[in-house]
């Protein structure tokens, strides 16, 4: 009993000192996991509370009208507005000038709270309680800003005007894909606007989930299935705050996905579905993104909100019975047919045929995310499904880059230097195909052919 009471008083010891430097670091407008706080005074202060008070305004009005089957021109819709220091029958009054317009504001909407769970009161206190947001210090390689909530559960992305037309181009397929596919790994869109300040230029953003918690990632990595230049220096990864490896980073670190036989098998489904979309639409240059977190034995039950600056993501479990198998059917073979049957939009029955699930099914499995609902991701789990002291973080990410007039001249041009089926910019359908793959071959547990697993790099 005095040796329990000794280690809470160390660990209440060590909360407290590390709440005294998260309070010192703030006051510096700096974080210590590559973030900046932007408040008064920040060179971006301006855009940020633009950015919010547009949100804030378009989301409450959308909100208070009483929901309603959407239709195609809800699609297309472009709701503008215009902010000032005096207001309007439309907007409050603001701090500064600046023009917002907010996309297909019904379907985000409905995506937002039907399919992804995501309470209104909760969005808007997230991203606009404080109206501070977290800045990452080190710009994407697109060139595109990301800005965090306060919480860490929501980004703030800004692209590019072409990123945004695409979006909007395959929003309805996107809108589909989510409502049949509500356990899809795919980025989750939750709002696409644009904000304009006086002779100032436009600056078009969404807003999309955070995939990994505050501060608890150990290892990242950007997988493409590519082999050209998608090595990350392991020197230079041993001295860098918070890398993110890739491809050959992975292999040659002898990292798989250790998912145990049910979970790899609705893992492996789910990613399949996902990337079929992709091709569709021709969308190549995507990547899954990986987080991996080793649980400490000694915190399993309070590892990710010690500090108290993560919400912590628990959606409702599902029960399942244990996996059964008929005569003759080996267990690995019983896994694949429950992640098929189980799997929106269809379920399939032992006969084979396929039967769609109601809306109400879908947006209740969305409640229960699959990949999400071990401490907001996904429990390592051995050959037999026991746990492992890892927790996986996934999601697929950037899907807004088609196979266009300039990837195809940059296929060409890599293509004369390097082996043109292993470099990034190929087609989207050999893309898709290979980044599947690559990924398939990664997962471990889900009963594949020895010859597979041999062959894995």
């Amino acid at each position: 009993m005095a040796q329990a009471h000794q280690i809470r008083r160390e660990r209440e010891s060590k909360r407290r000192h590390q709440e005294e430097q998260d309070a010192e670091a703030e006051k510096l407008g700096v974080k210590g996991d590559g973030m900046q706080v932007i408040g008064e005074g920040h060179v971006n202060y301006v855009l940020m509370y633009n950015m919010l008070s547009g949100i804030r305004t378009c989301v409450s009005r959308c909100g208070a009208k009483i929901s309603r089957p959407l239709t195609d021109d809800d699609f297309k819709a472009r709701h503008k507005f215009s902010f000032d220091i005096y207001g309007n029958e439309l907007t409050p009054s603001a701090k500064y000038d600046f023009k917002f317009k907010d996309y297909a504001p019904w379907v985000f909407r409905e995506l937002r709270e039907n399919y992804f769970c995501i309470d209104p009161a909760d969005y808007l206190v997230s991203l606009t309680g404080e109206y501070k947001l977290n800045e990452l210090l080190s710009p994407g390689k697109s060139g595109s800003f990301f800005y965090f909530s306060k919480d860490l559960r929501f980004i703030i992305k800004t692209i590019h005007h072409t990123e945004h037309k695409f979006l909007l181009r395959i929003l309805k397929e996107y809108y589909t894909h989510v409502k049949q596919n509500p356990h899809t790994l795919i980025s989750r869109f939750y709002g696409l606007h644009r904000v304009k300040l006086p002779h100032g230029r436009k600056i078009h953003f969404v807003v999309m989930n955070n995939i990994f918690p505050a501060d608890k990632v150990y290892e990242k990595f950007d997988l493409k299935g590519s082999e050209v230049g998608r090595e990350y220096p392991e020197e230079k990864a041993a001295l860098a705050l918070d890398p993110t490896l890739k491809d050959l980073n992975w292999i040659k670190r002898g990292r798989s996905l250790e998912l145990g036989p049910e979970k790899g098998a609705l893992f492996e489904e789910q990613l399949r579905r996902d990337t079929e979309l992709l091709k569709s639409v021709n969308v190549m240059d995507y990547s899954l993104l990986v987080g991996i977190y080793k649980v400490e034995q000694d915190a399993r039950d309070t590892h990710l909100n010690r500090r108290g600056t993560m919400y912590k993501f628990s959606p409702p479990q599902i029960k399942r019975k244990p996996t059964t198998t008929s005569k003759g059917s080996s267990p690995e073979a019983a896994a694949m047919r429950k992640a098929v049957r189980t799997s929106a939009p269809e379920r399939v029955d032992a006969s084979g045929s396929g039967s769609r699930i109601s809306e109400e099914d879908a947006s209740s499995a969305a409640q229960a995310d699959l990949f999400h609902e071990d401490e907001g991701g996904l429990r390592a789990r051995d050959d037999y499904g026991q746990p492992l002291e890892r927790i996986y973080y996934l999601g697929v990410i950037d899907i807004l880059t088609p196979y266009n007039t300039r990837k195809k001249l940059e296929h060409l041009w890599k293509g004369l230097q390097h082996d043109s089926h292993k470099i990034s910019p190929v087609p989207a359908v050999e893309y898709g195909n290979r980044f599947f793959d690559f990924i398939r071959r990664n997962i471990r547990g889900v009963g594949k052919v020895e010859s597979s697993n041999a062959e894995a790099p």
